[in-house]
């Protein structure tokens, strides 16, 4: 018996927000979602490690077009440090390569934060999906080599103590821009101490517009799948969440969905600010505003 066509998915054009549980890959839930609403095409906003749980946004079908845009929003984590151990992974999957009886302060603690506020430049983990030389880093380290990996900028706009359960450990919450790596500021924190340290719980609560109010659990996802409901999609405009709304008429939508810049009147945008053009409530667009017109960079398809 010869196969037959791959099946493509229904037309779902749209974000869910799944709370991922510990011990799942980001790919592996994204493959999930997929499964549960038959979607085509699908994406998301932003990785997660494995032990990692929370707010992981999946993009379906028209959605996957404004990834680009809902991953540059703000992301908050809550975070568990160990002091007193370093590991090869920068949390507590991996072994453990350095010890220390040295136990901070809360004071301590509080005032060695205030180095990770404002714009810096961090180091990424040794195990991460960073690209060296076309071959990604955790490969790499997974061989047993030691990479020497470039800082990236990171904005981080606070970074707190929110509690000490025992001299062991301090709970933390963070919010930076994209591509932080929390593993890399519990390390770096271990060391700006004197004390080693790493993550041994991380939880994202919010990713630019998506929170953990939005979202639902893995085990949801099946219900979906068998229930057929799609309740809990959120509109594509979702990913959108950051940038401003430009309503458009009929004829100027129909200039954009054919790559034709429309002028728009009295808007206060800054020269080259991205925004999207609505009709009806639905993006036509994501633009570039420049002299008083939008120009089109990404088309939505004519719902």
């Amino acid at each position: 018996m010869g196969m037959g066509r791959k099946h493509k998915g229904n037309k779902v054009d749209g974000w869910v927000v799944v709370d991922k549980p510990s011990g799942v890959t980001s790919i592996k839930a994204v493959s999930k979602a997929r499964w549960a609403f038959r979607a085509g095409k699908a994406g998301h906003a932003g990785t997660l490690d494995p032990l990692a749980t929370g707010v992981l946004a999946i993009a379906f079908g028209e959605a996957t077009k404004t990834v680009a845009w809902a991953q540059e929003g703000m992301k908050t984590y809550s975070f568990t440090v160990r002091f007193g151990q370093a590991t090869t992974t920068d949390d507590a999957e991996g072994e453990v390569i350095a010890t220390s009886d040295a136990r901070p302060s809360d004071a301590e603690i509080s005032a060695a934060l205030m180095a990770y506020i404002g714009d810096i430049e961090q180091v990424p983990p040794q195990f991460s999906a960073v690209k060296v030389e076309g071959e990604r880093a955790y490969d790499l380290a997974r061989e047993g080599e030691r990479l020497d990996l470039a800082p990236r900028p990171l904005h981080v706009e606070s970074l707190t103590l929110a509690a000490r359960p025992d001299p062991d450990h301090a709970k933390l919450e963070l919010i930076c821009g994209k591509g932080g790596y929390v593993r890399a500021i519990a390390r770096d924190l271990g060391r700006d101490l004197g004390c080693q340290a790493h993550v041994t719980a991380l939880r994202r609560t919010a990713s630019g517009g998506f929170t953990l109010d939005d979202a639902v659990s893995f085990d949801d996802l099946d219900r979906v799948r068998e229930t057929g409901r799609l309740d809990c999609l959120l509109p594509i405009s979702a990913g959108l969440h950051d940038l401003a709304e430009v309503q458009v008429s009929e004829a100027q939508a129909s200039q954009l969905r054919n790559g034709q810049p429309v002028p728009v009147a009295g808007r206060a945008l800054a020269y080259g600010a991205p925004c999207w053009a609505a009709r009806d409530g639905a993006p036509v667009a994501v633009c570039t505003y420049k002299g008083g017109q939008l120009y089109p960079d990404r088309v939505f398809a004519h719902s």
